[in-house]
């Protein structure tokens, strides 16, 4: 296997930033992991308890960055159980981190932002698995010439 990733906590300043309320789960995080050998995507754990009620929204800042290999990507989906068992989907379909995320002044701290779509509230517990990341070869085109560098964090490329 190529090893083209690493996954890191951010750090204890940017995860308080960005969730005060749960600055004492800091020291809980746990680093995305493939749950086989034979899984391709690396499960996320959330590191906070909450509910989400039917027809709501819920952003979940993991408390992860991820540092990848120039031509990967890291694409995040709902795990198929939340999907199936919840109807619980990710609101933008797919995440897309590119490498140049990590170098964010948000340190690259990935957030999802989940939808319920069923009928039920969904609990979900501190350390739960609810979304999962899988690494992905791209391509560019021959006249590619883009030279700008990201500065901003989520969302910054507008």
């Amino acid at each position: 296997m190529n090893i083209i990733a690493n996954f890191e906590k951010v750090s204890i300043n940017q995860f308080e930033k960005d969730l005060p309320e749960y600055i004492d789960n800091y020291e809980r995080i746990k680093i995305p992991a493939r749950s086989t050998k034979g899984s391709a995507g690396y499960d996320f754990f959330v590191p906070f308890s909450f509910s989400v009620l039917p027809g709501q929204t819920q952003v979940i800042p993991t408390g992860i960055r991820a540092k990848i290999e120039s031509g990967w990507v890291l694409q995040i989906y709902p795990r198929s159980s939340m999907g199936i068992k919840y109807n619980m989907e990710i609101c933008n379909t797919v995440g897309i981190i590119d490498s140049d995320y990590y170098y964010a002044n948000n340190e690259g701290h990935i957030i999802v932002k989940i939808r319920n779509d069923g009928d039920k509230t969904i609990n979900i517990e501190e350390g739960m698995r609810i979304v999962q990341g899988i690494f992905v070869p791209y391509g560019i085109t021959l006249d590619d010439n883009v030279t700008k560098n990201r500065h901003g964090g989520f969302g910054s490329t507008d």
